[in-house]
């Protein structure tokens, strides 16, 4: 199933470059919550004219991190169930994308992953999303209009990562729903674009306040997709200024695990001709764990055998036994609810004897279903959800595979189709696009689906083999 890693590293190429050579140094609009901290609207005369845009950029990360560290500052969850912060185990934590913009959300990056071409309208013939959102609960100034049409008529409307109130909200549909947390993605290939550096960074602030909020948790997750050889040290100059500027392990809400904050790291191992070697990795893990960080390290499904999707390589296992938690990536290496069992008889089981072995933790990787006919041209309904039997095989594998967490990929991952959280089943119609449906289930079905599975795998329900019916 290499096809699936290659084209996805393909698929971040393109998302990630998005911008950087013409991104504006500039945020503006409605969405700017903290206007007493900080006035996009007067940055904006200050850099018109500005002719050294390397300083600019250094500049601009400053200004933002601190804007981070402002508007994210501590808050106590009130009146709600906070998560135990301090530990992975027992958690079902989400893939928190956050890389959705739309034209008037203030990133000025278009239609960035909604479109094929994000300066152009977000509408028939420029899409390339499989699922579309149920936005009924979001209020108006959360709510973008594209150029699609429902078949009553009405304009499609789709929503922006970079909204501060649809991130908390969706963060409050963690709570909701019994899910502990976020990993929030940070693909380093935009770190030095200053229009996608600050979309990362409101994004990173709003889910850090979110998770305060609604008492999750939250990690940060670095892609190293796209970067090119010698480029991985961009994540420890990252790291570091997020510390350093914004103390972002020391927040209430951060996810320890072992006594340390997490950091995790993916795209190690895959044979897939990344430009960056393994010998950088190792350097970045040895420099995490100097920092005082717990490192979890996002790997190829055959890691453990060094064969097919992972580099055949002995110093890709000396680098995982540097580093504290083990996540294999496992979208379309299986397709079906008897491949998926048998995957984790099979790979996930001596997966985690190995981890055992070697003092580590193990945390597998399950998704809903997969499709990306929109971006591809593929098949729409590629690996099908067969409401809710394909996720839940794997969770019972992995439960079966006496795992103690879980990561369940994605939460809002509407381009490949594997999100969980709220989608409709009356998308645009008749006009361009091809989209699936949570095939007639409640938009809520995954989340409650998920809650579920935490439950189970924390041993308060017992193990059921079959698709438990979901009534609450």
């Amino acid at each position: 199933m290499k096809e699936h890693a290659n084209a996805a590293l393909q698929h971040n190429f393109r998302i990630s470059r998005f911008g950087v050579s013409h991104g504006s140094l500039v945020t503006t609009g409605a969405n700017a919550q903290a206007a007493n901290v900080y006035n996009p609207n007067s940055l904006q005369s200050q850099s018109t004219n500005v002719r050294h845009p390397k300083l600019i950029l250094q500049w601009y990360y400053l200004v933002a991190i601190l804007f981070i560290a402002v508007i994210s500052r501590p808050l106590i969850a009130i009146e709600k169930t906070v998560v135990d912060r301090n530990t992975l185990t027992g958690k079902v934590m989400v893939g928190y994308q956050g890389w959705f913009n739309c034209e008037g959300d203030g990133a000025q990056l278009g239609w960035t992953h909604w479109a094929r071409n994000r300066r152009r309208p977000f509408a028939p013939g420029n899409v390339t999303v499989d699922l579309w959102p149920d936005v009924t609960e979001l209020d108006p100034d959360e709510r973008y209009a594209t150029g699609f049409k429902h078949a009553d008529g009405t304009t499609a409307e789709v929503f922006s990562s970079g909204n501060r109130k649809t991130v908390l909200r969706h963060f409050q549909w963690m709570h909701d729903y019994g899910i502990d947390g976020a990993f929030v993605q940070r693909f380093a290939n935009g770190l030095e674009s200053a229009g996608l550096l600050h979309h990362k960074n409101a994004v990173l602030s709003h889910a850090r306040e979110g998770a305060n909020v609604s008492g999750r948790t939250f990690a940060v997750m670095y892609d190293l997709s796209g970067l090119g050889a010698g480029e991985v040290v961009r994540v420890r100059d990252d790291w570091r200024t997020l510390q350093t500027t914004a103390n972002i392990a020391s927040d209430p809400a951060y996810l320890h695990h072992a006594g340390k904050p997490v950091v995790a790291v993916w795209g190690v191992g895959f044979n897939d001709d990344r430009k960056y070697s393994l010998a950088e990795c190792l350097e970045l893990v040895k420099w995490l764990k100097s920092e005082g960080c717990t490192v979890m390290l996002g790997v190829p499904s055959f890691w453990r055998e060094r064969k097919r999707d992972a580099i055949d390589d002995p110093l890709l296992h000396a680098i995982l036994k540097q580093a504290d938690i083990v996540n294999p990536w496992p979208v379309g290496r299986y397709r079906t609810p008897r491949e998926a069992m048998r995957h984790a008889a099979n790979v996930w089981q001596p997966d985690r004897e190995w981890c055992d072995n070697n003092q580590l933790d193990f945390l597998p990787v399950v998704y809903p279903g997969f499709s990306w006919h929109n971006l591809t041209g593929g098949k729409l309904d590629d690996i099908p959800r067969l409401k809710g039997q394909f996720l839940w095989s794997q969770i019972v594998g992995a439960k079966q595979a006496n795992c103690n967490m879980i990561y369940v990929a994605m939460f809002d991952e509407v381009d490949e189709a594997t999100a969980i959280f709220k989608c409709t089943n009356e998308p645009p119609v008749g006009n361009g696009g091809e989209f699936l449906t949570y095939e007639g289930l409640p938009s809520d079905y995954y989340l409650k689906l998920v809650r579920q599975a935490g439950r189970m795998l924390r041993n308060e329900t017992p193990l059921i083999e079959t698709l438990p019916s979901i009534s609450d």
